[in-house]
């Protein structure tokens, strides 16, 4: 991969460039793009998705493409959890099928670490998953403009 042009806007966050941030990335992830998605994470960024270890976007990419070739239908919420100087914290929900068709509903947290160039340079991710059936799914697709910036459900 390339290297990245600088991703606006840069740390030290403040309330909105945080949520700026944290909607950018929600955007980026419900493209289901790896590559797209590769693009917001420095070089040698270190990763801890729930027991997977990872460094540098290469590994990223393909830890993504095998993501959602298992997580079919993928729609994430994200919301801000708390933001200091360089780093994020977030929750988040999401929802997919696996290919038998039962549908998963996901929370989690993340931590998020950025360099001066706007780009993310850690991320740890904490996630548990729920079996859901299809009446029960409240995420469809990415999130409507007139939904930006609301609280996700506790449940």
């Amino acid at each position: 991969m390339t290297a990245t042009a600088p991703r606006p806007p840069f740390p030290p966050f403040d309330e909105a460039t945080a949520r700026q941030k944290v909607q950018a990335a929600e955007d980026a992830w419900n493209t289901r793009d790896p590559e797209r998605v590769a693009l917001a994470y420095t070089e040698d960024s270190i990763w801890r998705n729930r027991d997977a270890f990872l460094t540098g976007r290469a590994e990223i990419v393909a830890f993504l493409r095998g993501k959602w070739d298992r997580e079919l239908d993928y729609a994430l919420r994200k919301e801000l959890w708390s933001y200091a100087g360089d780093r994020i914290a977030v929750r988040f929900q999401y929802e997919s099928r696996d290919t038998s068709g039962q549908w998963w509903r996901s929370y989690g947290n993340e931590l998020w670490e950025f360099d001066a160039s706007g780009l993310m340079r850690r991320r740890e991710a904490g996630i548990h998953d729920v079996r859901i059936e299809p009446a029960q799914r409240r995420i469809f697709g990415a999130r409507p403009e007139g939904e930006r910036g609301l609280p996700i459900p506790f449940r």
